[in-house]
């Protein structure tokens, strides 16, 4: 079964409806009005270049000779205008900013700006509702590297005739003064950046990854979206981003399709896409290559989750490739206000430190509850540890050292305590781990409710190095460690297959009702 997922007036997405992660059970071509198109292997694929409301039959043919066909009809649009018209270089070399600010400011409702290949060269731009940035192939949108003119937006405005404040602007988990980011929206809604062009936040050039700790405020993201509505972005390659590429930012509705995030192996705190108490965020058919977590859902710190007491909720991450990076799929370590209503399922993780992470810790507070998280049909190769929940997350937080955080007694529960509900890791391939096959690791005051992991094979290589399986302090490497858990009040496990195990494959400290049912070690 083919299926469309997102139509615009100018493309169109596709995802076909299998068992595999994110890769094809078999090699296709697509055909367009019966005339051949390209080749894919991956259960996601899109076409560009379409005519506004035009009708077009999409066909898919395997190997095998079977085939599936889906009609469909591109919206319309009230106009298309190049860049260029408004003198725009794309050379790479003149600041093309008030170029595209002025067409952006010149589009009207439903209009499509269009940019020819080439490399624009500019400052922060704005954007605003009911448009369409479409980025032809060999085109580049490029982040000027002249740090001192990046306007500093301000955590929070005031409205001088009411005294209202109006959010403006945060960064891991806080209301934070912030450089404007590149692609900046703020209470905006229809907004779509489509095309195989690339948005380039240029992070490797200037100061952005050194000495950032000494700036003034934190560092721009590649695209930041505050408080938005219904933005999509389908296609694009967004890289080097001077910090988190990608930022939706308590907004509704925002759905990224077929999109490459990439960045160097190394790059200083580069996530693919942090969703930050968003509702309703659909990742499908996405690769991820970055410095840091690939997908991290976040909900706020402790401040933001009692001022806003917004959750991250209604999140699908499906039929993605994640590459390096420290984690795939991170949950946290900003959740206060709690995560609910997500689903990652048919997904690839290759030569990530960690695949599925979830951490919190003390100080999150008693909202920090993450409920109905689904984990499905996940392929891992070459992860070092496949899954990981750590609630003694040690980093980003001024008191990160500090007894409170690092205290293996349990401490009374009050306010600031965070609680981790049940969770299920089903259906699982991971071959070529090394450090361990999973570690959680609980709170004694406040220990997880339920952990399953069922139909799971890990394998670890024989010449596996040792490592931290999570940030905690006072942690000490582990190597071929098997399935680990400390305070989790119940623990299943079902038909779990552990290759190369180091010691006993099930350790349990600190448990409750623990059911094994076709654990297998080899």
């Amino acid at each position: 079964m083919i299926q469309i997922i997102y139509r615009g007036s100018s493309c169109a997405c596709f995802e076909l409806d299998g068992s595999t992660p994110y890769y094809a059970r078999q090699n296709y071509t697509v055909w367009v009005n019966a005339a051949e198109r390209f080749s894919r292997d991956t259960n996601v694929f899109s076409l560009f270049g379409l005519q506004p409301d035009t009708q077009y039959t999409v066909t898919v043919r395997f190997q095998d000779g079977t085939e599936e066909s889906v009609q469909f009809t591109t919206k319309t649009e009230t106009c298309c205008v190049s860049v260029k018209d408004f003198g725009a270089v794309g050379d790479g070399v003149h600041e093309d900013t008030a170029a595209i600010q002025a067409a952006i400011s010149f589009l009207p409702r439903g209009g499509r700006l269009w940019f020819p290949a080439g490399t624009y060269l500019t400052l922060p731009l704005c954007l605003k509702s009911h448009i369409t940035l479409d980025l032809d192939q060999g085109a580049v949108i490029l982040g000027s590297t002249q740090r001192e003119r990046y306007p500093i937006v301000p955590a929070a405005a005031v409205d001088p005739t009411t005294g209202a404040e109006i959010p403006q602007a945060g960064f891991e988990g806080q209301e934070l003064n912030s450089y404007q980011s590149l692609l900046h929206a703020s209470y905006a809604e229809d907004i779509s950046i489509v095309g195989l062009g690339a948005i380039d936040g240029n992070g490797q050039n200037g100061d952005w990854w050194r000495d950032f700790q000494s700036f003034p405020a934190s560092r721009p993201r590649v695209i930041f979206l505050n408080r938005c509505k219904d933005v999509t972005l389908h296609g694009v390659t967004v890289k080097n981003g001077p910090s988190w590429h990608i930022h939706p930012f308590y907004s509704q509705g925002f759905s990224m399709l077929d999109c490459f995030v990439t960045a160097p192996k190394d790059s200083p705190n580069t996530d693919g896409i942090d969703p930050e108490s968003c509702d309703g965020v659909d990742i499908i058919g996405c690769k991820f290559s970055v410095g840091d977590d690939c997908v991290a859902v976040k909900a706020g710190k402790i401040d933001l989750a009692l001022k806003y007491k917004t959750p991250a909720q209604r999140h699908t991450v499906r039929n993605c490739l994640m590459e390096f990076g420290h984690g795939a799929v991170t949950l946290g370590s900003e959740l206060s206000a709690g995560i609910r209503e997500l689903s990652v399922t048919r997904c690839y993780f290759r030569q990530t430190d960690r695949g599925l992470r979830i951490k919190t810790r003390r100080g999150r507070g008693r909202d920090s509850v993450i409920d109905n998280v689904l984990f499905d049909n996940i392929r891992m190769d070459q992860v070092l540890t496949p899954i990981v929940i750590n609630m003694w997350y040690n980093c980003c937080d001024p008191d990160r050292y500090s007894e409170y955080v690092w205290c293996r007694d349990a401490l009374p529960v009050d306010d600031r305590t965070p609680h981790l509900g049940s969770f299920a890791f089903r259906n699982m391939e991971c071959t070529g781990a090394e450090v361990a096959a999973c570690y959680i690791d609980g709170l004694p005051e406040s220990p997880i409710d339920e952990v399953t992991l069922e139909n799971i094979t890990v394998s670890f290589v024989q010449n596996a190095r040792p490592g931290m399986p999570s940030m905690r302090n006072h942690n000490e490497e582990r190597c071929r460690l098997g399935l680990y858990l400390d305070n989790v009040n119940r623990v299943r496990v079902k038909n779990v297959k552990l290759t190369g195990v180091e010691g006993s494959p099930l350790v349990t400290q600190h448990c409750g009702d623990v059911e094994t049912d076709g654990l297998e070690e080899n």
